[in-house]
């Protein structure tokens, strides 16, 4: 891997994990926007209000999937039309907003290509448990057990295989919830999570609304309590919305956030219903003193029968295209009803085989692979951290996932989504393409995720397009207050 160049800079001012390495800017913000409201405490997601399509070879189900593609995927289209690469389109797009780890190539290419990869068996050609085959199964408890610390070996039986996440997410929402039926969800969040849930199921997602405001010692920016998940649930049940469970993204995606297992327990002890914990970036914490803890660590699960855990390839071993993911559930009922939706979602039987043999090679994976993952993902965020705070640009510093949560609010000249889009849109034609808060159903306009984990050549020349574009459009919004250039004055959000 290339060399990240260092960054000198001062040293930042942190509170709370919000970096910031100007005086009191976000205060500033504030008092120089007056108009700014205080984002209410939740709101009831329903794709159809937005919804239009006039096509007549289509179902009403198939016109609302080609919306759903057809006003989420802008970005993503645009850049697989124009993308980078270094010797054939060294002026294409620049990816900072897709969340894939593309720093240990080298390492998958190695390991992937050696001998116990490519065993071909007549099974693996064959009809599969569609759970999934029994070694993977089997491997896949071992693999959890181990790496989630769980407090007793995880049953085979209990796990479900399937291509993805997001096939999960449809899975569970179809054999969970009713037509109508409804979710809570803290946002901002993984915004495809919408989609997931509304396709096949009809289910909608209550947002659990969380802000960047910090209101004690005691408190982080979005943080996530009992008490906003119950004044959620309490809006949605006045409005006729039955909310059937709770989803959780552990760490958390777009904040990186990671919850403590006194905060898992007390979430879990609120729901008193289906709680979906998406542990996807799990191994993806490099910052050691976070103390990550899965939900599967705990002693005595409030509602085991209630509590069901995804995880995957894709994140925390970069093979996003791979398309391995897997339910853990002691609800045999919710296993089985989830499997028979797996005759649709079932991986081959070949990348079966390769799952079980990379997850059963522990030393490869602990001597070799997470350390240096670990190491690299480390290194690139320090670098994009240390060019943020050089721009004076707050955001929050987390130590998981592959993404950074940055404040972008001083460069719209309104607070509004339609600006925090224009801001999307000149990045986006500058050939940079970072994802918009809007997109994650952040309250706050202008916020954006920026996705770190790229190689150093792609990272610093993303970073000078974002230099180019926040420049020019500082220049032509409000002018800032002369103290930004200021050494920093104290702690504030």
């Amino acid at each position: 891997m290339a060399t990240l160049p260092k960054k000198e800079s001062r040293a930042p001012t942190t509170c709370l994990g919000l970096d910031t390495n100007y005086g009191d800017g976000l205060e500033r913000e504030r008092s120089r926007k007056p108009d700014h409201k205080r984002p209410e405490h939740y709101g009831v997601g329903d794709p159809t209000t937005t919804f239009s399509s006039d096509s007549s070879h289509l179902s009403s189900r198939g016109r609302i999937s080609k919306w759903f593609w057809d006003s989420a995927e802008e970005g993503y289209r645009t850049y697989h039309m124009d993308e980078y690469d270094e010797d054939k389109n060294p002026n294409g797009i620049i990816n900072l907003g897709t969340s894939e780890n593309k720093l240990c190539f080298d390492l998958l290419s190695s390991r992937l290509s050696q001998s116990d990869m490519l065993q071909v068996k007549p099974s693996l050609l064959q009809y599969p448990d569609w759970r999934g085959h029994l070694f993977l199964r089997e491997e896949v408890a071992r693999f959890l057990s181990f790496y989630c610390r769980s407090p007793a070996p995880l049953k085979p039986e209990n796990v479900v295989v399937l291509n993805g996440c997001a096939s999960l997410f449809s899975a569970l929402a179809t054999v969970l919830c009713e037509v109508g039926e409804a979710f809570l969800i803290p946002a901002p969040y993984y915004g495809a999570i919408t989609q997931h849930v509304y396709l096949y199921g009809n289910v909608r997602l209550v947002y659990v609304y969380l802000d960047s405001e910090v209101t004690g010692l005691d408190t982080r920016p979005f943080q996530l309590t009992v008490e906003k998940l119950e004044v959620a649930l309490q809006g949605a049940n006045a409005e006729g919305v039955k909310v059937k469970g709770l989803i959780l993204i552990n760490p958390q995606n777009p904040l990186g956030d990671i919850y403590s297992p006194g905060e898992l327990r007390e979430y879990l002890e609120f729901a008193k219903r289906h709680v979906v914990v998406d542990e996807v970036y799990m191994l993806s914490v490099f910052e050691e003193s976070l103390g990550y803890r899965s939900v599967l660590s705990l002693e005595r699960l409030p509602d085991p029968q209630r509590t069901h855990v995804m995880w995957a390839t894709s994140k925390d071993f970069g093979m996003s295209g791979l398309r391995f993911g897997t339910l853990y559930t002691e609800n045999r009922d919710v296993a089985t009803a989830v499997a028979s939706l797996c005759r649709y979602h079932g991986l081959s039987g070949l990348v079966q085989h390769q799952v079980a043999q990379l997850l059963q090679d522990r030393d490869w994976i602990n001597q070799v692979y997470l350390p240096e993952n670990h190491a690299r993902l480390k290194a690139a965020h320090a670098y994009v951290s240390g060019e943020l705070r050089a721009l004076g640009i707050p955001f929050l510093s987390r130590g998981a996932g592959f993404f950074i949560w940055v404040d972008l609010r001083k460069y719209l000249p309104k607070a509004t989504f339609e600006e925090e889009r224009l801001l999307w849109r000149r990045f986006l034609d500058n050939k940079v393409l970072l994802s918009f808060g809007k997109a994650f159903e952040c309250k706050e306009p202008g916020w954006f995720r920026l996705v770190f984990s790229d190689k150093a050549h792609r990272l610093r020349l993303g970073m000078q397009r974002i230099r180019k574009v926040l420049t020019g459009t500082l220049q032509v919004a409000e002018d800032p207050p002369s103290s930004r250039t200021q050494e920093p004055r104290g702690q504030h959000i």
